[in-house]
């Protein structure tokens, strides 16, 4: 099994991160409705929104993490930045050493193809595309010679079972399959870190439970990072350590592994209280 390269000390390492968006009409939505505004509506009324405000997250060990938070919380904001899919206002996230917040364009470019892998929700597949052709997607826009990037894909897909839907389209996958080829092209370039935005949010429980098993697998058999999103207590009981974010900041942090969901959420609950 192909393994990734090793990482620097501190593979994450997001420091005073802040980000803020622009929002139209969100007091005068309440209003036209007949509605006195509530204080966090009051407080978009400047059309300025803050996702993130001095986010502190440090990881450096490989491992399966997870970034828990309700709704609104800031979860996917902080993954998109992470993934350099978008910029911070300030503050600073170095993966693997390389400082993301102040990468040129044409370098997120690289960096978002060969350094990390990021699993979506939606899985993300072009539907014209059978699962090898879906898999080695990322070689083939890095201009890697074709026979090679097949053997490639199919030594991922057959790790992950599904050797026998090679040259399936997604519409003839079910979900969990569709899942798995996302995470085969996430692993293209066995990146040391691998982003996950809620991964099972489309799938069933059965489904759910055989993903996460297999992120946790990944993570201890490839010695890299899969740090997933999710507002699932039984989702992060599969993480060997949780990050609570609430309103944007990080509440707390705590070692999961091992605790049962019920646990898991009354200790997520008790940080985000107490914050």
């Amino acid at each position: 099994m192909t393994q990734s390269t090793p990482l620097a000390d501190a593979a994450i390492s997001i420091r005073g991160v802040r980000k803020t968006y622009s929002v139209e009409g969100s007091v005068s939505a309440s209003k036209t409705a007949g509605k006195s505004s509530s204080k966090s509506e009051l407080k978009s009324s400047g059309r300025v929104v803050e996702a993130l405000r001095g986010v502190e997250l440090e990881i450096q060990e490989p491992g399966f993490y997870a970034v828990m938070g309700r709704s609104g919380s800031g979860k996917s904001t902080l993954l998109h930045l992470l993934a350099g899919l978008d910029r911070p206002d300030t503050g600073e996230i170095i993966v693997g050493g390389s400082a993301v917040h102040s990468m040129k364009e044409s370098e997120l470019v690289k960096y978002r193809r060969r350094e990390i892998g990021v699993i979506f929700q939606q899985y993300n597949l072009l539907p014209t595309l059978d699962a090898l052709a879906n898999t080695i997607l990322p070689g083939v826009l890095d201009g890697r010679p074709t026979k090679e990037l097949e053997a490639r894909g199919r030594e991922i897909l057959g790790e992950l079972g599904l050797s026998d839907r090679l040259h399936h389209r997604p519409e003839a996958l079910s979900g969990g399959e569709q899942q798995r080829v996302a995470i085969a092209r996430a692993l293209f370039f066995a990146p040391p870190v691998i982003l996950a935005d809620e991964p099972t949010g489309n799938l069933d429980s059965t489904s759910s439970a055989a993903l996460w098993r297999l992120l946790e697998e990944t993570a201890a058999q490839r010695k890299m990072i899969v740090l997933m999103v999710t507002h699932e207590a039984i989702a992060a009981s599969h993480c060997q350590r949780t990050f609570i974010l609430k309103d944007g900041r990080v509440a707390g942090e705590f070692e999961s592994h091992g605790l049962d969901p019920s646990q898991l959420a009354h200790r997520s609950s008790e940080l985000a209280r107490t914050a």
